[in-house]
């Protein structure tokens, strides 16, 4: 996947700088969400961290002023699908470029949290931990998150027997069990231990 090497671009006040970032990677059910915004540099909403650092409610509040103050937010995922057949890592970045993709407006440069930058036409930056110091990202990464869980929310009304409401797909004791008891349904990753090489997809 490609990686910048070469200076960054000069940031202006008025420049349009995307954050992406994802949420998901980890979990044994579910899509890996990401988000890409635009803040509007003279309109930030206040309290932005990473995502991680904040309560349920809290995520819940700032992604309501990002998404009332941002120039443009866009949300992609990729599914358990996708991720079983072109790995984790890839769907994630297919993912990401979707979602600048879908931005309203086009942002002269994109950061991206983590280690891998993404194949858009225009510049793009890699920023490890970058959700902790560019805002875009922790932006980002609070839209995905939101997003994501409010999906297994849903999806355990569909599926209420693996509990995907309280841990959100996660590999939990709880979740284990109920795999155990009643197998993967069609959300799980066929791709991910303890469901690979026992079940396949239908």
């Amino acid at each position: 996947m490609l990686r910048i090497a070469s200076p960054p671009v000069e940031r202006s006040a008025r420049a349009l700088v995307a954050g992406v970032d994802e949420v998901g990677r980890g979990p044994l059910a579910g899509p890996v969400v990401t988000a890409a915004v635009i803040l509007d540099p003279d309109d930030m909403p206040e309290g932005l961290a990473d995502s991680k650092t904040l309560t349920a409610a809290r995520r819940e509040e700032i992604a309501g002023l990002v998404m009332a103050k941002a120039l443009s937010v866009s949300i992609a995922s990729s599914g358990p699908a996708t991720i079983d057949r072109v790995n984790i890592r890839a769907a994630t970045l297919l993912a990401m470029v979707r979602a600048v993709r879908g931005l309203t407006l086009e942002p002269v440069l994109v950061l991206v949290d983590g280690r891998d930058a993404i194949a858009v036409p225009m510049r793009c930056e890699a920023i490890v931990r970058g959700d902790a110091s560019e805002p875009a990202i922790a932006a980002a990464s609070i839209v995905a998150k939101v997003a994501r869980d409010r999906l297994m929310v849903r999806l355990h009304r569909a599926c209420p027997q693996y509990g995907f409401d309280a841990h959100v797909g996660y590999a939990t004791e709880m979740h284990r069990a109920a795999i155990e008891a009643h197998g993967p349904c069609i959300h799980h990753r066929y791709s991910f231990a303890p469901v690979k090489g026992r079940w396949t997809r239908g």
